[in-house]
């Protein structure tokens, strides 16, 4: 991958026991000298100040740039020749006290790394903002880009007249520039890392409020101003600051807090101090959406705000525990939704939507563990996976069920108090844990963070005549190459049936420990309809039911009254279904069947995904056709049946688009794209744009009519669905093309590199884009080569053969991999697409078998 140096850890730390950073004072010019912004490059001068231990020592300091000027250190100029934005500029004879001053020309970005630079398609204005993480802060002023070593910053944008700049600080003052542009001072930040600072400048559309002290801002492009709904953003923001001032003990520590939302962003959010940014596409609402997007965007909003206390106030010392910044607000965020907005069941889509992504990185051949050393800033890049965030956060979770939620506040607040605007490591963090609870937490932490993979937990249970039961044991399963048994605190819930409803009668809390853990408390109890280990989600297993269970599952897994126990049941439904356990075909039926009850608008959503998923994969292709014709009966049976213009008539309708495979079904999409759709459901600009790409795909609609989609949308999401919609386009030529462009010597803007790779390959054309399977190993290590790193692992990714499950496949992957050469983060994606095949020919033979 392309573009930065590649900082080890050994250098990292020897650079922190050398260096403390007094500031940095960083002057940007955005313009061209004529008042009108640059199209390339922008100028950069960045003055550090910085002390250093042993004076006659040597460092060095990042700087991606284009082209340097001029560096001077102490005042004397510095030899240019050895530098290169991969190798960073030496500094040698260091002074206790020293200035560096670094000019140059920096290049704007059209990868969401660093300085990111977009044009507004509707009215040809300019958008920037800057994106650091990992370590690309380098790629607008010269850094010790690093976590550990943090400083104050100053910066002064020269930029339009018209544009509006934001950072992490307040504006002190501004003056008028060359061309009449104008010049802004900020005020010194306060003292954080490199990789969470910003600038972002552009003509934004701009909503200002405050709450108990704090100024608060959101902003988003002009052309998307009148969908910014500001109220709810403001609303989730104040009940988040509100919850978390009162949890932990501390205040947000800045006198603003800003959020914009951003085009051409390659996560869904980023937590810079004061100043987030947050993903347009997927925040900002054009069109109607049901509450699972609106919960999905709370949950952003409270992630980004829960790291401002944890990774921004108190931050990493290295990405080794980069687990614990995403993995505590991800828990965090959750735990906010759940008490202090209206999402009062986010805790069930967690465990459907998130957890279930955390056990699928866990089954790869690349798990790691929570905590894994980190040798490089290559390998941190692939790490921002379900492990990190998911499987972490739920190994918090089981870490406030085990010492109890007022004991780990109560250790949290003396951490945060501790180690506020410095830096510190899950270590520092359990000792606080121990002394606030009590208990002993070492044996805790290296059985749930340095080991990895999960376990399945079985209940075995016998029952005397009176269906009583005799004895329950809790099996604790894991694979034999990761064969740790750990200690989990769980709820046990017994379930009667009242009719069509699962009422709980009782709920244990037991810990399980070891391969049998016999619940004693159980004996000569009568035996439940339904008995759910693992009841309130408290720990991280793969869960089975006994048989009996099973029988009272199939057909009454809508009747819990809350969401938590169906989110449970189904996750185990998907497990055993990902397990070769159950057939394809039977978790399909599972679905058509407990579906239609279901109240949950979030874990419905969740569920036709990974039917959906089921089929692609999972189920025997003979039998698939047949599946999907049952999914399409589900949508239309539930789509008739929702209440006009609700969020369940247009969940059931976009299941219904997602399914359709036949002509016939294709024809009733043309219908409602031509105004017939059914009554209530607004077929508005997105749903249009959903409808035209399944057409696409299924050869029902002309390229004329994507040109004349897009004439009516021209905007940044219009351009973005266009090149979906024609990467669609079902024929040999077409693909051709886009691959062409995909593999060519110069990556496409991000945006539209992602939109070419999902309309590349589509589930409804394996045997279209089967070809590609082979010309993939060819293309991917070029590809890795010139391109930065968020393309990079979106190509491998994507463009991996992943519906070609077949054993070619698997040995096309296995020739890749015997070749030396491949980088290790490369090799690693490369390998979790031969997993994903290996899983699904398992499945698949399941599937047959039950046929």
């Amino acid at each position: 991958m392309a573009g930065v140096h590649n900082l080890t850890q050994v250098e990292a730390a020897e650079r922190s026991r050398l260096l403390e950073v007094v500031g940095y004072d960083i002057t940007l010019d955005l313009t061209d000298g004529n008042g009108d912004p640059g199209s390339v490059t922008f100028r950069s001068t960045t003055v550090l100040t910085f002390r250093c231990a042993e004076p006659g020592a040597e460092t060095f300091v990042e700087a991606a740039a284009v082209k340097l000027h001029t560096a001077t250190l102490n005042g004397e100029p510095l030899d240019l020749s050895a530098w290169s934005p991969e190798k960073g500029l030496r500094l040698t004879a260091l002074a206790a006290e020293n200035t560096l001053v670094v000019d140059g020309d920096f290049a704007y970005s059209a990868s969401g790394q660093g300085l990111q630079r977009s044009v507004d398609p509707v009215d040809q204005e300019i958008y920037l903002y800057s994106q650091f993480e990992t370590a690309d802060a380098q790629r607008v002023y010269a850094a010790f880009d690093q976590p550990d070593l943090k400083s104050v910053y100053t910066w002064h944008v020269t930029a339009p007249s018209h544009w509006k700049v934001v950072s992490n600080s307040l504006v002190e003052r501004e003056e008028p520039a060359a061309g009449g542009a104008r010049t802004v001072h900020f005020a010194t930040s306060a003292k954080m890392s490199t990789y969470i600072t910003a600038i972002c400048a552009g003509p934004y559309h701009e909503v200002r409020d405050s709450h108990d002290g704090i100024d608060l801002g959101v902003f988003c492009r002009a052309s998307m101003a009148q969908y910014l709904d500001a109220d709810d953003l403001f609303l989730v923001t104040k009940q988040g600051f509100d919850f978390f001032h009162e949890q932990f003990g501390v205040r947000y520590p800045l006198p603003k807090y800003d959020q914009l939302w951003v085009p051409d962003f390659n996560a869904g959010a980023m937590e810079n101090f004061g100043c987030v940014t947050h993903a347009e596409a997927h925040y900002i609402f054009r069109s109607q959406v049901t509450d699972y997007e609106y919960e999905q965007r709370a949950n952003t909003i409270l992630h980004e705000l829960a790291h401002m206390w944890f990774g921004d106030l108190v931050t990493m010392r290295w990405w080794n525990d980069l687990w614990l910044n995403e993995s505590f607000a991800e828990w965090a965020s959750h735990w906010c939704n759940t008490h202090a907005t209206r999402f009062t069941d986010a805790w069930s889509t967690f465990l459907s939507i998130r957890k279930a992504w955390g056990y699928r990185q866990d089954q790869l051949s690349s798990t790691h563990p929570v905590y894994c050393e980190m040798p490089d800033l290559e390998a941190v890049e692939v790490n921002f996976d379900g492990i990190t965030y998911a499987k972490g956060a739920s190994v918090i979770k089981q870490l406030v069920a085990y010492v109890g939620l007022d004991p780990f506040l109560t250790g949290l607040r003396a951490y945060f108090a501790k180690h506020a605007w410095g830096n510190a490591t899950f270590d520092d963090l359990l000792t606080e844990l121990e002394a606030a609870s009590g208990r002993e937490l070492r044996k805790f932490a290296a059985q749930w963070l340095e080991t990895a993979q999960v376990n399945t937990l079985r209940p075995v249970v016998e029952l005397d005549d009176r269906q009583h039961y005799t004895k329950v044991t809790v099996l604790q399963e894991a694979p034999a190459d990761y064969a740790t048994l750990r200690t989990h605190r769980i709820g046990i819930g017994l379930y009667d049936l009242d009719g069509d409803r699962l009422v709980r009668r009782e709920l244990l809390e037991v810990d399980v420990s070891g391969e049998h853990t016999e619940v004693t408390a159980l004996a000569g109890v009568k035996a439940p309809d339904l008995l759910l280990i693992n009841d309130d989600d408290l720990t991280y297993a793969k869960l089975r039911l006994d048989e009996r269970s099973m029988g009272t599952l199939v057909k009454h897994i809508a009747g819990f009254d809350s969401a938590l126990p169906r989110a449970l049941c189904w996750a185990a439904a998907w497990d055993m279904l990902r397990d070769a356990e159950l057939a394809a075909r039977d978790y399909v039926q599972l679905v058509c069947s407990g579906l239609p009850a279901e109240s949950d608008i979030n874990l419905t959503t969740a569920t036709l995904r990974q039917a959906g998923s089921a089929l692609v994969s999972f189920a025997d292709p003979a039998w698939a056709p047949t599946g999907w014709a049952m999914l399409t009966t589900l949508a239309e049976t539930q789509l008739a049946a929702a209440e006009p213009g609700s969020g369940w008539q247009l969940t059931w309708a976009r299941a219904y688009i997602t399914a359709a495979r036949t002509e016939e079904q294709a024809a009733v999409l043309r219908g409602w794209l031509d105004g017939a759709a059914p009554a209530g459901l607004v077929v508005d600009t997105e749903l249009r744009w959903s409808l035209l790409q399944a057409l696409s795909a299924l050869g029902a609609a002309a390229e004329s009519e994507i040109d004349d989609e897009l004439t009516g949308d021209k905007t940044a999401s219009g351009e973005r669905e266009a090149a979906v919609a024609r990467a669609l386009l079902p024929t040999p030529e077409n693909k051709a093309r886009v691959w062409a462009d995909l593999t060519g010597p110069q990556t496409p803007p991000n945006w539209l590199n992602r939109s070419l790779l999902q309309g590349f390959q589509s589930t409804r054309q394996v045997a279209l884009t089967a070809p590609y399977a082979e010309k993939f190993f060819t293309e991917v290590g070029k590809v890795w080569a010139r391109s930065d790193s968020e393309p990079a692992q979106e190509f491998t990714q994507l463009a991996y053969p992943a519906f070609q499950i077949s054993q070619e496949t698997v040995a096309l992957t296995d020739a890749w991999l015997a070749k030396d050469g491949h980088p290790a983060s490369l090799r690693r994606l490369v390998a979790e697409g031969r997993d994903g095949v290996l899983r699904a020919l398992k499945a698949r033979a399941k599937d047959v078998s039950a046929g």
